[in-house]
């Protein structure tokens, strides 16, 4: 069975044959390739020629003598149709030295509608912003959403909760998901953690040495959404060894991000109206690949896991994400997408004779919508204006 990803497809419809270059950004077994595929599957059907597509997936040994811009550049012109229009589909074209200069060429030369997959935030730094300003747009692709992971698993109003137990361990990864059997999934998540490490950061940070980054990956993997600060990263690594430093550790750090498996959301001041410099938490791509790669299950830290579901989700949605600090009470989350401002709490369920979760957000003086996520069912309705959701209800909606 098919997973669909009507989403990014409505996205890759809707700027097909449009000037701009099309970035498809994400991390490692995400889908973008299985969604390029899907996408030269619908230009088929819109009649589109095999001769009129060029499709090079640079981790195929196949196209492993393209290894610069001209290497590059003279294969899909000696391939290309020049009667018709071409569609070109680079995938983890970051494998190419000066990728961005052919394909710049290719944008000016050519009557051609471009698409390019990368799994490195660096593939839309430096030159390729310089060369292309203004003419791409970006698609992140994310593991499955749990909407798209219980509609593949034919969820219903009774299923529902088992399935966010199993989404939660499971992850989002579509090769995962779609996996016959527990030992598969386990052998898949391992892999693409291995592959996540070793291609995309340890490559990037020039060390043959990975271990101080996978010690600092499971540190955030075992502090998640916790308040984060480099130089007790560093201090830990010390602690158990381990020959570093903050600037270091902030140097990697950076590299996780750009993997896309880590997002930093910076705290925001709402009373200042300022971001501040220190103790951002950090949010992984995936829950199922944390516990994994801990050995962790549903119940273990299960509020600060569902925490990092909505925050991913929230990203998923366009929206920019910060920790909102409000006179020393803290709001799990401020999502922003253009004037449009969103307050979060999240939590496992509403305590007893308690207003905690909801003062939170009460005392905020604007006129932004304030919501309560929480994964008990019991705990809907609105308390001083503030509506609480069910969070599988607000993960569910459309």
């Amino acid at each position: 069975m098919i997973i669909k990803r009507p989403r990014y497809m409505d996205f890759l419809k809707e700027y097909k044959d449009n000037e701009a270059i099309k970035v498809i950004t994400g991390i490692r077994r995400s889908g973008k390739t299985f969604l390029m595929n899907m996408f030269i599957d619908f230009l088929h059907q819109e009649g589109i020629e095999d001769d009129q597509i060029i499709h090079i997936n640079f981790e195929d040994l196949a196209f492993n003598a393209i290894k610069d811009e001209m290497d590059l550049y003279h294969y899909v012109h000696d391939h290309e149709n020049k009667k018709k229009k071409n569609y070109l589909f680079f995938d983890e074209i970051q494998h190419v030295k000066n990728w961005e200069k052919a394909i710049n060429s290719f944008r000016v030369d050519m009557n051609a509608d471009i698409y390019v997959t990368g799994s490195n935030a660096h593939l839309l730094s430096g030159e390729l912003a310089t060369l292309l300003s203004g003419r791409y747009v970006e698609l992140t692709v994310y593991p499955l959403s749990f909407k798209e992971y219980y509609d593949y698993n034919h969820g219903n109003p009774e299923n529902r909760y088992q399935l966010f137990t199993q989404y939660i361990v499971d992850g989002g990864f579509p090769a995962v998901d779609i996996a016959p059997n527990e030992d598969l999934k386990t052998a898949l998540k391992k892999g693409i953690f291995d592959s996540v490490v070793l291609r995309d950061i340890a490559m990037r940070a020039k060390t043959r040495d990975d271990k101080a980054i996978v010690a600092i990956i499971e540190y955030l993997m075992g502090e998640l959404v916790s308040p984060i600060s480099a130089t007790n990263i560093s201090n830990a690594l010390k602690s158990n060894g381990f020959k570093t430093t903050t600037s270091t550790v902030i140097s990697y750090l950076h590299l996780l991000e750009q993997s896309y498996l880590f997002y930093q959301a910076r705290r925001y001041d709402i009373r200042g109206k300022k971001l501040l410099s220190t103790l951002g938490k950090y949010y992984v791509a995936d829950t199922g690949l944390r516990n994994t790669r801990l050995n962790r299950g549903f119940r273990d830290n299960l509020g600060h896991q569902i925490e990092n579901i909505v925050f991913i989700e929230l990203l998923r949605h366009g929206y920019e994400v910060e920790v909102g600090d409000y006179s020393g009470k803290e709001i799990d989350f401020i999502a922003r997408k253009g004037n449009e401002v969103k307050y979060y709490q999240v939590t496992e369920h509403l305590p007893e004779n308690s207003t905690r979760e909801t003062d939170n957000l009460r005392f905020i003086p604007n006129g932004y919508t304030k919501c309560v996520l929480s994964l008990s069912q019991f705990d809907t309705g609105v308390v001083d204006g503030i509506e609480i959701k069910y969070l599988l209800d607000w993960l569910l909606e459309e």
